[in-house]
């Protein structure tokens, strides 16, 4: 799930080696959701890889890959399991239908195809897609900021350094500090804090370049960025960047003043190796943030090997 993403029209993937049925399917739907078509199992994983649509509609009968073997396909992958699949096809016994079930389809509807019901069982399922979703989201983001949570941030952190030992890639962290964020609490009161907090959270939001890229609230006034596939010199560059814009944003008071903020940042960046583990690149990229700080703060300091 990407966390920054906005509301989009649904997509459904249409699976079915009879062009009548997928043009009656794709006039039901077409109005309300983005379609995907595919006429053979093999089609049906290809652009259920590439795309990951919210609901696919699948037919059993097909030739050469059926949709019981599609479908143990699509749960082989952490990419697709967890697409909903809604077998359609015209087999109506009892067995049948306990069969599709059991290979992990959310439903199942029976040719000849009507319409309303058609309508009404993807309505219901893109509702629950919806209210898991909100759920989903409810549950990584940190609500002042509506940023990622530390939560978030541990599982991204885990898939992107397992993918970077894989691939043999640099990849960067960046850990972020408000200054003196407690004396402008005390100075201007914690809603002003808070919106402090929630202005350099859209800073470092619109600082991204990449879609990799992403940065999470850490806890209190700390923020942290990871940079997948960034070396020390790209890292360097961003923390520069998102430092000297906190440093230039005007922060609007309650009481029509303004008030401004730095930050202090430390950078670990590496190449990690089998066995290495994720806990110790961001224990030393927070030993480079204390030694900003404690070299005077607003300042961009690099983790070296004894710190």
């Amino acid at each position: 799930m990407n966390p920054y993403s906005e509301q989009k029209k649904l997509s459904i993937l249409i699976v079915d080696d009879e062009r009548s049925n997928i043009d009656v399917l794709s006039h039901i739907l077409k109005e309300k959701y983005k379609l995907y078509i595919a006429k053979n199992g093999e089609g049906a994983i290809k652009i259920a890889r590439e795309n990951v649509p919210d609901l696919i509609l699948l037919d059993v009968i097909m030739p050469n890959m059926d949709g019981f073997e599609v479908i143990r396909e699509l749960k082989k992958s952490d990419h697709t399991s967890k697409i909903p699949v809604i077998f359609i096809t015209g087999q109506d016994s009892k067995e049948d239908e306990v069969k599709g079930l059991n290979e992990g389809a959310v439903d199942y509807i029976t040719k000849p195809f009507h319409s309303t019901i058609v309508e009404a069982r993807i309505r219901i399922h893109m509702q629950i897609i919806d209210q898991m979703r909100i759920i989903e989201r409810m549950s990584i983001m940190d609500e002042l900021t509506d940023l990622p949570n530390r939560r978030y941030f541990n599982d991204q952190l885990t898939r992107e350094w397992g993918r970077a030992i894989r691939e043999t890639l640099s990849i960067s962290l960046l850990i972020i500090d408000v200054d003196k964020f407690k004396v402008y609490n005390d100075t201007f009161g914690h809603p002003q804090g808070d919106a402090l907090l929630q202005t350099v959270a859209y800073v470092f939001k619109e600082s991204l370049r990449r879609p990799a890229d992403f940065v999470a609230r850490w806890g209190g006034e700390e923020f942290i960025m990871l940079l997948p596939g960034s070396d020390l010199e790209g890292a360097i560059s961003v923390a520069e960047r998102v430092r000297s814009s906190v440093e230039n944003t005007i922060i609007p008071c309650i009481d029509g003043t303004s008030t401004c903020a730095t930050i202090s940042i430390g950078i670990n960046s590496e190449r990690p190796i089998v066995n290495l583990p994720a806990a110790g690149f961001v224990s030393r990229a927070d030993k480079a943030l204390y030694s900003a700080k404690q070299t005077g703060r607003n300042r961009v300091i690099v983790y070296e090997e004894g710190m």
